[in-house]
């Protein structure tokens, strides 16, 4: 399982993520935001303290995200939006 190295929260609720096997790119928590689990995380201000925690990302009060879910969302949105763009990411 990949590890989170570093993360970057941005403007609405998206996040800057690297991974250990090089994969980067903006992760979006807004569809997340619906489930009663990351309700606390629509406060901007407790938004932003996100930080890597084991195989994923976390906040104080323990929400996470799997690194798993997180390749995959941007993954996803990368192959969306016809990433020609020869920006050099490597996605395995």
């Amino acid at each position: 399982m990949d590890t989170i190295l570093k993360v970057t929260p941005l403007e609405n609720f998206k996040i800057d993520v690297l991974t250990s096997s090089g994969i980067s790119g903006v992760f979006d928590m807004k569809p997340y935001l619906k489930g009663s689990a990351f309700k606390e995380l629509s406060n901007e201000s407790y938004f932003r303290l996100v930080r890597p925690a084991h195989h994923g990302i976390m906040w104080p009060n323990e929400q996470d995200i799997s690194s798993d879910t997180i390749i995959y969302d941007i993954q996803k949105a990368q192959r969306g939006s016809g990433s020609g763009s020869g920006h050099g990411n490597t996605l395995t």
